[in-house]
């Protein structure tokens, strides 16, 4: 008996250690960096394994597009930071992080917009879609729920019209971009859902929104699994949308005004 009680009490150590760090590893997605006033911002970890949203994004384009495209745009963001704020006539939205560097991007000299945009637009852009997706290995067809689904009927008639058309606008996209779902706050504070593309690495944060789910069309997404064929990305992709990921993000937004608030009062 005595070995019994033993036993099971590793067994449940075991298995309250398992949930606690599984829920480290939900709640450590990289969206979070992005709000992080910092000198460096680094690469953020992937909330899965390269391999892990095989098959429908192969395990060659995760690793070239994260340790490749998404880091260049950490680098050159860093060095964009640093030669900005190191002038002399210091701006004080150089300061902040870079989130809100996004939202005020017309406050950003001239002779420093341009790679901000870019390459802070980059960095942040990958840090959402990598959040917004996880591994899918019994090829399930995963639904958002609850108050998401609601305001996506409310917005779009229903889930199935709202997939159509962010579909055909995906493909329909020219060129390098993304195609979005966001919130939009009206001046009540009412949320409504909006559908944006964007060309290159310009951010619907720039525009006031705040995005809550993402497609990257860039070629580099896709091209060493599809090639030219767009399409089969964006239906591949909609196997690894985790919409309780994009409810998390809808949430964390929340969080982020809620605190942005308190710290203006």
């Amino acid at each position: 008996m005595a070995k019994f009680s033993v036993s099971r009490r590793i067994a449940v150590a075991i298995f309250v250690y398992t949930v606690c760090f599984s829920v480290s590893l939900v709640y450590a997605l990289p969206y979070d960096d992005i709000t992080k006033t910092v000198d460096k911002y680094e690469l953020p970890n992937l909330p899965y394994g390269y391999g892990e949203l095989e098959p429908y994004i192969d395990e060659a384009t995760l690793r070239v597009h994260h340790l490749g495209h998404h880091a260049g745009y950490a680098s050159k963001l860093n060095a964009a930071l640093t030669k900005w704020r190191t002038e002399a006539d210091v701006d004080p939205v150089a300061s902040k992080s870079i989130l809100e560097i996004l939202q005020h991007l017309d406050q950003i000299p001239a002779t420093h917009k341009g790679p901000i945009r870019n390459f802070g637009g980059g960095y942040v852009n990958h840090n959402i879609y990598w959040s917004v997706m996880s591994s899918n290995p019994r090829n399930l067809t995963r639904l958002p729920e609850g108050e998401l689904l609601q305001l996506l009927n409310a917005h779009f008639g229903n889930y199935t019209r709202f997939k159509s058309t962010f579909t055909t606008q995906a493909n329909a996209l020219f060129g390098s971009g993304y195609v979005w779902l966001n919130v939009k706050l009206d001046s009540a504070g009412n949320e409504a859902l909006l559908m944006s593309s964007s060309v290159n690495q310009d951010s619907p944060i720039s525009d006031g929104l705040y995005p809550i789910l993402v497609i990257d069309v860039w070629e580099h997404a896709y091209y060493l699994k599809h090639q030219n064929k767009r399409a089969n990305h964006v239906e591949s992709w909609w196997k690894v949308v985790d919409w309780n990921r994009v409810q998390g993000l809808r949430s964390w937004w929340k969080k982020a005004l809620d605190e942005g608030k308190r710290e203006e009062l």
